[in-house]
């Protein structure tokens, strides 16, 4: 069973992009310069290609699951309307999805890959859209209208590859189900990273967030290095976010404690089944987009 059920974790980037976002760009994952360091890496992981349709289509998905050496994206419809979309092209341009074709594991033992979705200091909700084919990061809507923070967010937000947070699983001991996404990541280097950016992190600690009823797990080398100013403005933050809404004072399980990098590794490897699962047809998946017919 899923012990951990929703989830956001804590990490640190092992080496960052230099140059800024660009409508269309290629990528490729970056090797560790420093661990457990704040700096970016003064070589830039970017390059410019021409652009490439959201929309194209490929009835083989040449890039496996366990391996991608490099990606590009792409950009269609405008900012802050329901039709903008980044997606995410792999060798041989074939289009992938960044939820299910890029590898979890990074190059160095005990780090992942992360997507970012919602750069630093930015305000509107972007997520990897587990509904759509090939899943690229849309703003979300909710009542018909896209979802905005009421203030930016003081970290890069986004997801891990390759993971879910079952819904049917329940947590055995905070008796609440996971939110049928991938596991949420704050990223807490000092450098903003652009929408679309894969980068390889080493997770510090987790932290459950129960959200609306559902368990959403939230994760520095260990958590006892994290200053702690920034774990308790995390906290918070994540606790007042949805008030303006009208909406409840969100609640944290074990005791509002981060749990440890080891914790933190346990979580991932349990979602990262999950997936298989899902993957795999072993597990309903409902309206997701899995990318099997």
């Amino acid at each position: 069973m899923l012990r951990r059920s929703t989830t956001t974790f804590l990490v640190q980037t092992l080496s960052t992009p230099s140059t800024k976002a660009t409508p269309s760009s290629t990528m490729r994952f970056f090797s560790p310069l420093a661990i457990l360091s704040f700096t970016p890496a003064t070589a830039s992981a970017w390059s410019i290609v021409a652009p490439r349709s959201l929309y194209r289509h490929s009835t083989t998905r040449i890039v496996p699951a366990t391996v991608l050496n490099g990606y590009s994206t792409a950009i269609v419809g405008e900012k802050s309307t329901e039709s903008f979309r980044l997606s995410f092209t792999g060798e041989g341009d074939s289009t992938i999805s960044p939820w299910h074709d890029i590898p979890l594991r990074s190059a160095t033992e005990g780090t992942y890959n992360a997507v970012i979705e919602i750069p630093k200091m930015t305000k509107a909700k972007m997520e990897v859209a587990t509904k759509e084919p090939n899943n690229p990061i849309a703003q979300d809507i909710k009542k018909g209208k896209l979802r905005d923070y009421h203030g930016p967010i003081f970290w890069n937000y986004g997801c891990l590859p390759q993971t879910w947070e079952d819904p049917n699983e329940e947590h055995p001991e905070l008796k609440c189900f996971g939110d049928n996404d991938p596991i949420d990541v704050v990223e807490i280097g000092s450098k903003a990273l652009p929408m679309g950016t894969v980068v390889e992190v080493k997770p510090l600690g987790v932290l459950a967030m129960i959200d609306d009823g559902e368990l959403d797990w939230k994760e520095y080398n260990d958590i006892d290095d994290v200053p702690a100013a920034v774990k308790d403005g995390i906290r918070e933050w994540f606790r007042w976010y949805k008030t303006p809404d009208d909406k409840p004072l969100n609640g944290f399980g074990f005791d509002e404690k981060w749990l440890d990098a080891k914790e933190a590794g346990a979580v991932i490897e349990e979602t990262h089944e999950a997936w298989k699962k899902l993957r795999s047809g072993k597990a309903e998946a409902g309206k997701l987009w899995t990318g099997k017919e």
